[in-house]
Parts: C-alpha cells; structure tokens; sequence
C-alpha cells in the first residue's frame, strides 16, 4: 500500500511540470504584450520576464527532485 501511494505521489509531483510549461508560457506571452503596447520599455520588461522565467523555471526543477526522492530515497525496508 505504502509502494503505491510513493508512486501516485510522484507521479503528482511530474504533473507539477506542465504546470511549470504554462508557466513560462504566460511570462512570455506578457512580454509579447507589454513591448507591442509600449516599445519604449522593451529593455525593463526583459529584465522582469527573465526574473519570471527563472522562477518558473526553478519551480520546475523541484517537481522531479520530490519525484525522485518519494521514488529512490524513502524506500521501504522490508523485513525478512
């Protein structure tokens, strides 16, 4: 029972990267946006979209290590 619960929650955690996807997507999609409504800011909107995207980015990067930790780290130890 414990085997499949790790499993059903690491499988919920790999989810957590195509929400990290849209993520990204949408930082992006606003910087299309504000540099088509106002060119003069393209410069300073960079800055904060590369600000948006490495903490998108970084999110996403956390979603397998709690993957991996529920698969590897905390394996049950079975009596014999």
């Amino acid at each position: 029972m414990l085997e499949g619960a790790k499993s059903i929650g690491a499988g919920a955690a790999t989810i957590a990267l195509a929400e990290a996807a849209v993520g990204i997507r949408n930082v992006l999609s606003s910087l299309i946006h504000s540099v088509a409504r106002n060119p003069s800011l393209a410069k300073q909107s960079f800055g904060y979209a590369i600000l948006g995207f490495a903490l998108t980015e970084a999110i996403a990067l956390f979603a397998p290590m709690m993957a991996f930790l529920l698969s590897f780290v905390f394996r049950s130890h079975k009596k014999s």
